[in-house]
Formats: C-alpha cells, sequence, structure tokens
C-alpha cells in the first residue's frame, strides 16, 4: 500500500512538472511578438485594392495602387471603376494626410507641405473621371463634387483601419477645392484641412472681383505691358494664326472640340494675362517684349510661353475634359471684362461648354458652391485656407463666418498660385505650422506653448518636396 501510494505521489508530481512546464513555454511562446504583416499585405487585404507597383525610396514605401469604387455611391449596385492612387508610407504610428490635386494622381514619390510638416504618410488619389480612372461607359452625371467626396470618404473608412493616428485633408487650386468640398460632406473624417489657393466661384454670374483684381495687381507699368502685348497678338491675328496653322500641321493638332483654329488662337491669347499672374512673379515682367517694338515672333513666343498654344487645340483639352465638365455644371468659371480688347476679340472668354466634347451634355446648377461656401462660413473647424496675394483665383475666395472654430485663412505677399505657408508673412506662417501640428496630433510641447517654435518635423527633401505645379486650363464662363 505505501508502496502503491509513493507511486502516485511521484505521478502526481511528474504531471504537475509536465504541467509547469508546458504552461512556462506557452507563456513564453505568448511573450514573444507575432511578425508584423508587410504594409503591403495589409494594405492589399483591404477589400477592392490592387496594386499595380511599388517604387523603392529612402525612407518609405511608395505604392501606386488602385481601389474599386462604385460608380454611383448612391447606388453602389450599378457598377464600379478603378480608381487610381498612391501612397508614401512612412509608419503607422504617424499622422496621415489625404492629398488631391483634383486632377491626375503623379505617379513619383511627393510629399504635399503638411505631410512634410507632420512627417507624416500620405495618400494622394486621382480625381473620378481623368483617365485612367474613369468609368467605361462614363456616364458624365456622376462626375460632381459629393460622388468624388464620397470617393475620398469611402478609401479613407478603408485606410483608417490601418493607419488610426489623425488625418489632414490638402490639396491645391482645384485639390483645395476638393479638400475643402469633401469637409463640408464628411465633417467627421479628417482632424484638419490645408487647402491652397482654393476658388470659390459663389455666383457665377456675378464676376466684378476678378475685375478689380487685374485694375490693381503688380504695378501698372506691368499691367499696361501685359495687355499691350495681349492686344498687339489680336492686332497681328492674321501673321500669328499662319503660325498656329504652321504649327498645328506639324504637332497634328486639330481643333474639332472648340470649333475652329481662329476660336482656339483667340482662347490662348485672352489666356494671356491671367495666366502670367497665375504662374509668374512679378519681377517676371522684366522679360515681357515691349509690344510696339516687338516682332511677330517675339510676340507668338511670349504667348506661347505663358498661354501655350496648345491649350485649346482637341490634343490639349483631352486631358482637361473632366475640368472643363465641372466648371460647367458646379463649380463656374469666371469671367472679366477686356476693354483694351475692344473691336479686337471676337468670341470674348469662351464658356466651358466650348471645350467639353458636344456627345457630353451638360447643365448648371446653380446653388452648389453658394451651398459650400454658406457651410464654410458657419462649420468650418479646423480650416486653414492659403492664398497668393498676385494670384489671379484668389479673388474670389473662401471667408470665414463669426461662428468657425479655430479656422483660418492666410495671404502670402506677392505669391501666384504657388503660394503655402513657407510662403507667408514669419507670424503667419509660425501659426499655421503649429495648428497644422496640432491638428495632426504631433505638435512639441514647445510649439504648443509658443508657435514661434514651430517648424516642419521633416527634414527637407528635394525630391520629394518639389511641387508638379499644375499647368491648369482657366475655367471659362
Amino acid at each position: 500500500m505505501r508502496k502503491t501510494l509513493g507511486w502516485l505521489l511521484s505521478l502526481v508530481v511528474l504531471i504537475g512538472t509536465m504541467g509547469a512546464a508546458g504552461s512556462t513555454a506557452q507563456a513564453a511562446t505568448a511573450a514573444q511578438p507575432a511578425a508584423a504583416t508587410d504594409i503591403k499585405d495589409q494594405i492589399l487585404g483591404i477589400p477592392g485594392m490592387s496594386l499595380i507597383e511599388e517604387k523603392p525610396y529612402p525612407g518609405y514605401r511608395f505604392f501606386v495602387l488602385n481601389y474599386e469604387q462604385p460608380v454611383d455611391h448612391r447606388q453602389p449596385w450599378k457598377g464600379t471603376f478603378e480608381q487610381r492612387l498612391t501612397l508614401l508610407h512612412k509608419d503607422v504610428s504617424r499622422p496621415s494626410v489625404f492629398f488631391t490635386s483634383g486632377y491626375n494622381v503623379s505617379t513619383s514619390p511627393r510629399r504635399s507641405e503638411p505631410t512634410t510638416i507632420v512627417d507624416g504618410n500620405q495618400v494622394s488619389l486621382e480625381y473620378r473621371f481623368f483617365t485612367p480612372s474613369r468609368p467605361d461607359p462614363a456616364n458624365w452625371s456622376n462626375l460632381d463634387i459629393w460622388q468624388a467626396a464620397s470617393d475620398q470618404h469611402r478609401l479613407f473608412t478603408a485606410l483608417k483601419k490601418i493607419y488610426k493616428k489623425n488625418w489632414l485633408a490638402t490639396g491645391a487650386s482645384k485639390g483645395g477645392m476638393t479638400a475643402t468640398y469633401y469637409e463640408r460632406f464628411y465633417p467627421r473624417d479628417m482632424d484638419g484641412v490645408v487647402a491652397y489657393v482654393a476658388p470659390n466661384d459663389v455666383v457665377n454670374d456675378e464676376d466684378s472681383a476678378y475685375d478689380r483684381f487685374f485694375a490693381k495687381v503688380g504695378t501698372k507699368e506691368c499691367r499696361d505691358k501685359l495687355n499691350a502685348v495681349q492686344r498687339e497678338a489680336l492686332v497681328r491675328r492674321e501673321p500669328l494664326e499662319a503660325k498656329y496653322a504652321v504649327a498645328a500641321a506639324e504637332n497634328g493638332w486639330t481643333f474639332t472640340t472648340v470649333g475652329d483654329l481662329d476660336k482656339a488662337y483667340e482662347a490662348v491669347v485672352l489666356d494671356y494675362v491671367w495666366a502670367f499672374w497665375q504662374y509668374s512673379l512679378l519681377a517676371d515682367c522684366a522679360s515681357i517684349p515691349a509690344a510696339a517694338t516687338a516682332s511677330d515672333q517675339q510676340i507668338w513666343d511670349s504667348i506661347d510661353a505663358i498661354s501655350g498654344f496648345s491649350a485649346y487645340a482637341d490634343q490639349g483639352l483631352e486631358t482637361y475634359t473632366p475640368y472643363y465638365y465641372q466648371a460647367g455644371t458646379q463649380l463656374g468659371s469666371p469671367d472679366i471684362k477686356l476693354p483694351h480688347l475692344k473691336g479686337l476679340s471676337r468670341y470674348g472668354y469662351q464658356p466651358p461648354r466650348n471645350f467639353v466634347p458636344r456627345d457630353i451634355p451638360m447643365t448648371f446648377q446653380p446653388g452648389v458652391m453658394a451651398d459650400v461656401d454658406r457651410w464654410v462660413r458657419d462649420n468650418a473647424h479646423q480650416m486653414l485656407f492659403v492664398y497668393g496675394q498676385n494670384d489671379p483665383w484668389g479673388a474670389e475666395p473662401f471667408r470665414l463666418g463669426y461662428g468657425v472654430r479655430d479656422s483660418y485663412v492666410m495671404i502670402a505677399p506677392g505669391a501666384n498660385h504657388g503660394a503655402n505657408v513657407a510662403k507667408l508673412m514669419d507670424g503667419e506662417k509660425a501659426l499655421a505650422t503649429a495648428k497644422i501640428l496640432q491638428w495632426a496630433g504631433v505638435a512639441p510641447a514647445a510649439a504648443l506653448a509658443d508657435a514661434g517654435k514651430a517648424a516642419p518635423l521633416a527634414a527637407p527633401d528635394a525630391q520629394l518636396d518639389q511641387r508638379d505645379l499644375e499647368r491648369e486650363p482657366q475655367l471659362r464662363p
């Protein structure tokens, strides 16, 4: 009996020892961190996401992707299309910036200014209906600001499960408009918005703000010089159109959409003054020829360099068909009086309808921009609008009402359509930088205590930080 009891006790001890050892082994196994899933696998695990290519870049992962989106977010069962985007991945522990140009997406690694300031990730989305992100067949009634905002919302909702830190929306010009419209329709998505040089054409038929802008921008000497070249280009219409016909033949340009070469020629010439102030600086006026003594070639070269004679050929318009469609249906388009061209201009500023193929129906929807303007004035929260003093598009800016919270409109002195935070006056630059850091949830304690100590968190990178300034066509009424 004693021997049997001793054997049983030994067995219990043995089992207990084995159990303890097993528990220890399990605990040790549990203590070992599981191998982290590669970020590419996490991204491609999102339903509807597919990889086009990955491009190496030091300190980042850069992906070019497609995301399956509903053609119509109100009726998602009616078909989908592939929308192109890029992802500049830094780390899931960093904030993320949602960027759009409002046009095609660049497939080269780029970093917007807010991304540099917060040292974060960047998602860049191609705007719907810009090739190749266009449904086939294309029902153009599905190209509107709500559908585009819903594209952003759906993509953000999917990515937020991976990138859980704060998000900012940003973009310049049409991209700034896009970021603003996104905030208007989905105000709970983003933690802040930085909208650069965003036009705000509230009442499409009231454009006197542009007349006032062109009457005082820069200096009288520069304004007179530009107006004289523009006028001379119409005075010399016959010889210069002959040059245009030769250039069209050499380059294969056709003019079916706008109607004919004469209409295209005048559209390019009428863009001249606007485009100068949009892309150039006051100092560049020195390069403008004196119209009275300039040769035909000098007039041609100046117009071509600033406006671009390819712009209103079918081949130049094709890329921007979605842009002109939106201008003629929702966004509106500016008009200016041109008294110095009286008796010379045959068409005036031509409407967006002239720049969209006739088989695409267009009907303007008044009230769409007024709704956004009213919403921003009454509800803006953690929004920053940056404009350039000498940029024509800033003549009709977004403005803030008394009920807004922690939102700002700032103007960069002497800046054009490339205005940004870095070009603001020192005090505003510091405040804007501090706010961007704060909204992104990464403001250092020193910057929270003193905005003057706010600075971008990422080191400068000449390649990443270069801006692909979109040579945007002018919106015409």
